[in-house]
């Protein structure tokens, strides 16, 4: 009790001190002048200034302005990222959580939700490709992101609510210290300095720096999945003159808006996103499963990109005249991961450095805003002088569920029939109204309290886990069958199924949910009664030779592993 007031008397003192300096131009680090070490130099050390570190600044400083933010940020400015797109839940985080709506209607595009396309065969022509969306626009908001753009004003907005900032500096070194102060050793130019912290918030993003360090960091396994993705210039409006004139019949169909979708190019074990930015530049990425697909030859990963989506008819329409921007180029292998740690008692993992499951439906976002909100959450409490011992347990103990559970629920084996219209008709109509139901409807409703527990982490969100488990593997399972039976796609010409939308209208998603779970029933009874006794073996990886990831020389043509 003595050692707790005293340390709080020499926080203040530091606190009023720290003030006078800032009045006279001088602050914190550059000062030289150096806390007691009880007190330690900052309350709160954020290794990462991109959008979850500086979430987590923000959110921090909302509630407790007194508290001293460091921002350790390794760029000197951001580079360009992939074009990423936002769905519902981390839309409500960024306007009514962050502030940023002003922002994102002035520097970003407003989406029209989610849109697939099918193909049964490369010689396919644009009319016979199928397609799953919407008819009409989105009726909640949410966003196609230049990234590195946003990150950039959050990053300022926290710095604007008294958050220091050091950039561009390299973290060495996270020393941790349960109950006491965290260590961070950095880099600046040469010099080396350390800081001092009761808690230090990891937003390293997929550098993972404290999972990584410590040896919590684990690949999903499960989930062997890679990405190629540039940015593009000169691609086709969906919604323009010279698309309608061409394919008129096929423009009538759509009432809303197909640019401003966030496009998916379908195919067999693999999917590409098409993301419009504002300025014109285009993002267009390619996913896939190394068990079930592989990259095509060519000289450069642009080309072997480009090669590769010409494959599928509605790519090949949009992206005919269509250039790769030259070093906007990239490759990532391996993307699920997770962190066996996601907190403790002075320190939190946020973001991509706590784990990432995969970019189909834009989860990534969603798991910033859960969990910067709930660090945030817990570090003002105990700041407050709340024990939050068994705060940090529950933590770590409901976001490695939410992990596990998320990804099972969604993206275990779901490349198996990714290139399956009537199986991804299924999946999308259950996948999004159960999203609408149970997730993007307790923010809206309940507001920012909401986003302190993640999805699946509650005992009343069991039976929708099983649920969704279930049509997912089972999904899987006829795809696999298909496969070995050589009738993969057979259904993928010339359909379309366009919704006239989601809501949060709960009569109206638990009437859909419940007419996609019959006629899920009804496939099971004609087809999927096959592998009710006898499931099909899951894929094997694909060897892939070194070369061939980094584009050096000719890789193996495109392979579709049917074994």
């Amino acid at each position: 009790m003595y050692t707790d007031t005293c340390r709080s008397l020499l926080a203040f003192a530091w606190q009023g001190l720290n003030c006078a300096l800032t009045v006279g131009g001088i602050k914190g680090y550059t000062s030289g002048v150096k806390a007691p070490p009880e007190a330690g130099d900052y309350d709160v050390i954020i290794v990462g200034g991109a959008l979850s570190g500086a979430a987590s600044a923000i959110l921090l400083l909302k509630r407790n302005p007194q508290l001293r933010v460091l921002i350790v940020e390794r760029s000197a400015r951001f580079d360009r990222k992939v074009g990423e797109a936002t769905v519902e839940v981390s839309a409500f985080f960024l306007r009514r959580v962050l502030g940023l709506s002003t922002h994102l209607n002035d520097a970003h595009l407003t989406k029209q939700g989610l849109r697939f396309w099918f193909y049964r065969d490369p010689q396919d022509c644009f009319e016979e490709a199928s397609e799953i969306g919407g008819r009409y626009l989105a009726r909640i908001p949410s966003y196609q992101l230049d990234r590195a753009v946003l990150d950039e004003e959050v990053l300022r907005k926290a710095v604007s609510l008294g958050a220091e900032l050091l950039r561009p500096v390299q973290v060495r070194e996270i020393e941790l210290n349960a109950g006491g102060l965290q260590k961070v050793a950095i880099g600046d130019g040469g010099r080396e300095k350390s800081f001092r912290a009761r808690w230090v918030i990891d937003a390293s993003g997929p550098a993972a720096f404290l999972a990584r360090q410590q040896g919590w960091f684990r690949l999903n396994t499960a989930h062997p999945t890679a990405s190629l993705w540039a940015r593009w210039t000169g691609v086709k409006d969906w919604d323009g003159e010279e698309m309608a004139s061409r394919h008129p019949e096929w423009a009538g169909e759509c009432y809303g808006l197909r640019n401003t979708a966030t496009n998916h190019f379908m195919g067999p074990g693999w999917w590409a996103w098409c993301i419009p930015l504002r300025g014109g530049d285009v993002s267009v990425g390619v996913v896939f499963d190394q068990r079930l697909v592989e990259m095509p030859p060519g000289p450069s990963l642009g080309e072997r990109l480009k090669t590769f989506l010409m494959r599928h008819p509605v790519a090949r329409e949009i992206l005919e005249h269509a250039q790769v921007q030259p070093g906007d180029v990239h490759w990532r292998r391996n993307l699920a991961y997770s962190s066996e740690t996601m907190a403790g008692d002075g320190f939190f993992l946020v973001g991509d450095a706590a784990g990432f499951m995969d970019p189909f439906y834009s989860p990534g976002m969603d798991w910033i805003s859960y969990t910067t909100s709930a660090a945030a959450n817990v570090i003002v409490r105990e700041r407050a002088g709340e024990d939050v011992s068994s705060a940090v347990e529950l933590h770590n103990a409901t976001f490695k569920q939410s992990y596990a559970r998320w990804f099972e629920a969604l993206y275990l084996n779901k490349y198996e029939y990714m290139g399956e219209f009537d199986l991804m008709r299924i999946a999308f109509q259950l996948d999004i109204a159960l999203y609408y139901l149970g997730v993007v409807s307790r923010p809206i409703k309940e507001g920012a309290e909401a986003l302190l527990q993640p999805v699946f982490a509650n005992k009343e969100s069991g039976p929708v886990f099983k649920l969704m488990s279930l049509y997912n593997r089972r999904l899987a399972t006829m795809a696999r069958q298909r496969r070995l039976m050589g009738r993969s796609c057979e259904r993928n010409r010339a359909n379309r199924f366009l919704v006239p939308g989601f809501s949060l209208c709960e009569r109206q998603m638990s009437g859909l949910v419940l007419k996609t779970l019959i006629a899920w029933l009804k496939l099971e009874l004609k087809e999927g009664w096959r592998t009710w006794w006898n499931t099909p073996p899951e894929p094997a990886l694909i060897k892939t030779r070194p070369d061939a990831a980094e584009g050096s020389r000719a890789a193996a043509p495109l392979e579709l592993a049917a074994r």
